[in-house]
């Protein structure tokens, strides 16, 4: 195991913001994320479990702890037959979502487009164009801080919308890492699809992902969560999107982060934006919707550091 000191988190966020992590580790076995474990417990450090940093936020400070990131030795899928495939932590979302269209499998092809890894999909519950990934998950396989291997089922994982068990344990101070998933998945066949059909529905929904989105500058997708409810006079709009535009916040900026002028849900890195731009404009855009319109967004987006 290989401790790195000081490595800059703005390499490893797709917003392309955030300071030094005290210390990096790649984790090739559980054996190295035992020992990385360990390391900071004996330094007295917290740690904190990286995917691919396509949902975070690290401030400009940094994080004085040691970030801990699977690494290829945790991205394999097996095919176990019947559809049934098992996939590993540090797997990319997208190559799960490729690897399923070419099995003929569908659940999961409406995901391609999902920036991420496996564990941080699994970790929020990720989902898109009416797939999520609890809807085809039966069972996760984690690891916590004392070294105990955990086996859950989809209903002990307690999904919820961008919602897992393992959220809970984090903040609780008790982080697993996630270290593969089975996923029970449906031939095309029997749905009367072809392999063909699987591949237009994918090529579909990125084709959307691109028209809606701001893919041409560093974001961490989704700022705010969906709603469970409205405002008074809308109570059917759930999509923050919707609120933030109505507000006039549509091209906001502070600093160089930007409530993107492509999707109001959106806030990106348009120019040279400090992590504090990007903490500062979600906190302006959550004022401002309540004010208005008397509801709360709540950040998708994790926060790490001061």
């Amino acid at each position: 195991m290989t401790i790195l000191e000081n490595v800059p988190m703005s390499e490893h966020t797709s917003f392309k913001v955030g300071g030094p992590a005290r210390y990096f580790v790649k984790a090739e076995s559980v054996n190295d994320i035992a020992q990385a474990l360990e390391f900071a417990k004996e330094q007295g450090l917290p740690y904190f479990i990286l995917g691919k940093g396509t949902n975070l936020l690290v401030s400009d400070n940094g994080f004085m702890g040691i970030v801990i990131q699977l690494g290829k030795a945790f991205s394999e899928i097996t095919n176990l037959g019947n559809g049934k495939v098992l996939v590993k932590g540090a797997t990319p979302l997208a190559r799960f979502a490729r690897h399923t269209i070419n099995e003929g499998l569908a659940g999961i092809h409406k995901l391609a487009g999902i920036p991420g890894s496996l564990g941080g999909a699994i970790y929020m519950n990720a989902g898109a164009y009416g797939q999520d990934i609890s809807q085809t998950c039966t069972e996760v396989e984690s690891i916590d801080e004392a070294g105990n291997i955990h086996k859950r089922t989809a209903d002990e994982c307690r999904f919820d919308y961008r919602h897992s068990v393992f959220q809970e344990l984090a903040a609780n101070g008790h982080q697993e890492f996630i270290l593969s998933a089975t996923f029970q998945l449906t031939p095309a066949a029997n749905e009367n699809k072809t392999v063909q059909d699987l591949e237009s529905e994918m090529q579909e929904c990125m084709e959307k992902r691109r028209k809606s989105q701001p893919l041409s500058m560093p974001n961490a997708g989704s700022t705010f969560k969906r709603l469970l409810l409205g405002a008074a006079d809308t109570p059917n709009q759930i999509a923050p999107g919707y609120y933030i535009e109505q507000a006039g916040l549509k091209g906001f900026r502070i600093g160089g982060a930007e409530v993107s002028q492509v999707h109001a849900n959106f806030i990106v890195n348009a120019d040279h934006a400090t992590a504090n731009d990007i903490k500062e404009l979600s906190e302006h855009v959550q004022r401002v919707v309540t004010e208005k319109f008397n509801i709360h967004l709540q950040r998708e987006i994790i926060l790490l550091g001061d």
